[in-house]
């Protein structure tokens, strides 16, 4: 599958980025004249703007190979979006979106750092380690930041798991941000990320975080999360301008429909 490319840098895009999400709705007028509308999920559109400046040669080469690989508008690819957290469902554990080994509880509605209501208290009651995962529709090439705030009654042990990679950090009874980076297989098309907790342990988490980037920023909290796999170019044709030697800027225009 083609993936937009990720600059060995980690970066992904330049900031500021722009994207548009629009949705359509659909009407219906009665015959008494009242007025029914409803939400068309299925007419989805987000349209990402990307603007470069300074690109070096090396980078812009990434970008005229990927898009000479998409043949402009014509394949889909992967697209990763930079503005978003990746993981579905951040605040509700107990959603479908996580995958929760059987011996592990989650009670929700528990005061959380940011002044809320949407930590989560985990408990492991099994005899072995017990783990709460995503798995992404992500490129295993990319550098991902995994983060999460946590805190337990008791000092215990929490292990973020990105890939086949383990983070173990040392969790005390104040709520601290916990973050990890790193890589999968570059062959992989799907990433997991998620948490494990020993044996008897308790902990409780809140904003669980993955981005296409080397650091945690501001957690935003999601529901859809930020992986689509059949976006494309808006344009057939990837104009740039050469500003220095070495320099070079470009913008990049990306659009996902839900229902193409």
């Amino acid at each position: 599958m083609l993936v937009y490319p990720q600059f060995p840098s980690g970066a992904l895009v330049q900031y500021p980025v722009q994207r548009r999400h629009q949705f359509r709705s659909l009407v219906n007028t009665a015959a008494d004249g009242t007025v029914v509308r409803l939400a068309d999920s299925g007419a989805e559109t987000i349209e990402w703007q990307l603007k470069y400046a300074a690109l070096s040669d090396a980078e812009l080469a990434a970008l005229l190979q990927f898009c000479a690989a998409a043949e402009g508008t014509l394949n889909n690819f992967t697209f990763v979006d930079p503005t978003a957290n990746l993981l579905a469902w951040s605040d509700d554990l107990s959603n479908a979106a996580w995958n929760a080994a059987p011996f592990l509880s989650s009670t929700g509605a528990n005061t959380d750092p940011a002044g809320g209501n949407n930590a989560w208290q985990l408990v492991n009651s099994g005899s072995a380690a017990q783990d709460l995962s995503q798995t992404l529709p992500a490129p295993g090439g990319y550098i991902y930041c995994f983060s999460v705030y946590a805190q337990s009654p008791s000092p215990t042990t929490l292990t973020l798991l990105l890939g086949t990679n383990r983070y173990d950090q040392a969790v005390g009874p104040n709520w601290q941000r916990f973050a990890c980076t790193g890589t999968s297989d570059p062959n992989a098309t799907s990433v997991t990320f998620g948490i494990e907790l020993g044996p008897g342990a308790t902990i409780e988490l809140f904003g669980l975080q993955v981005e296409p980037q080397d650091s945690p920023s501001l957690y935003r909290a999601s529901t859809a999360g930020g992986c689509y796999e059949n976006a494309r170019l808006r344009d057939d044709t990837l104009s740039f301008t050469t500003t220095d030697v070495n320099h070079h800027s470009a913008t990049v225009n990306i659009l996902y429909a839900s229902h193409l």
